[in-house]
């Protein structure tokens, strides 16, 4: 998805948004991410929220996705952003996000913020997705197994830019893919992101092995997951030049070929 800039909002969308955080506001874009059309930190005489807008209407994708985001972001609780208001007028979607300062984690091999993520992953394993529309383990990864069904709550994508630590712990941002999956789902698909930050695929393994979730990990299940997701990446590399998704082929070639060993 191309990020447009703010300037696409039409007035209707601008003038309710400073109606709620006030005039005159600020608008600084987001500097990474892409699957919101536009998002932006908007500052008024009332505070800083996070802007997420989509248009086209429902049958946009876009506007589908966005939709989608804010009803699992206001479902899981403690970790997402707080979604603020909606706004919803002449084909266009905005939600307002609760604005998050902090850092990115550090999860290299005894980083300080292991322990951060690790409360996350305990308690994200144990939350039920409520009703409602989720991702399926399928739809999500573009391939089948029974054991990838479940009924948690799966946020399928803890890189660490999508991971914020804030003054009072860490919060994981960008919703747009919650799976509704098996909780060890989310455990193997964090493999990819502890090797793009420097462990090794067996010490990725070797601290995932903490959670109860992993252990119950059938080892063939573990192996067809690797291989299924060195395929994926794989064929996307060769089909493109960004720089992500060749990591993403590196990564996961590696937990492959050491799972292949």
């Amino acid at each position: 998805m191309m990020r447009s800039d703010w300037t696409a909002l039409p007035d209707a969308v601008t003038t309710e948004i400073a109606d709620r955080v006030g005039r005159p506001f600020t608008v600084r874009p987001a500097a990474g991410g892409d699957h919101a059309e536009i998002a932006a930190a908007v500052t008024g005489p009332a505070g800083t929220v996070f802007i997420k807008a989509a248009s086209g209407g429902p049958e946009s994708v876009s506007f589908r996705s966005l939709r989608y985001e804010l009803a699992a972001t206001g479902a899981v609780g403690r970790w997402p952003p707080a979604v603020l208001w909606q706004i919803e007028t002449g084909g266009w979607l905005a939600g307002a996000f609760e604005h998050l300062d902090g850092r990115h984690p550090d999860l290299s091999p005894g980083g300080p913020d292991l322990d951060l993520l690790a409360e996350a992953l305990e308690d994200l394993g144990e939350i039920a997705a409520p009703d409602g529309t989720w991702f399926t383990p399928a739809g999500r990864l573009g391939w089948e197994h029974p054991t990838m069904d479940g009924g948690t709550v799966v946020h399928s994508d803890l890189n660490p830019a999508n991971l914020i630590v804030t003054a009072t712990g860490l919060r994981i941002v960008d919703w747009a893919y919650a799976t509704r999956a098996a909780p060890w789902l989310e455990l193997a698909m964090l493999v990819q992101w502890l090797i793009g930050s420097g462990h090794t695929p067996a010490a990725a393994e070797d601290w995932l092995a903490r959670f109860p979730a992993w252990a119950t990990i059938d080892r063939g299940v573990l192996d067809d997951f690797a291989l299924h997701s060195a395929a994926k990446w794989s064929a996307r590399a060769q089909q493109g030049t960004a720089g992500w998704v060749h990591d993403l082929a590196t990564w996961n070639g590696a937990w492959a070929a050491y799972r292949r060993r």
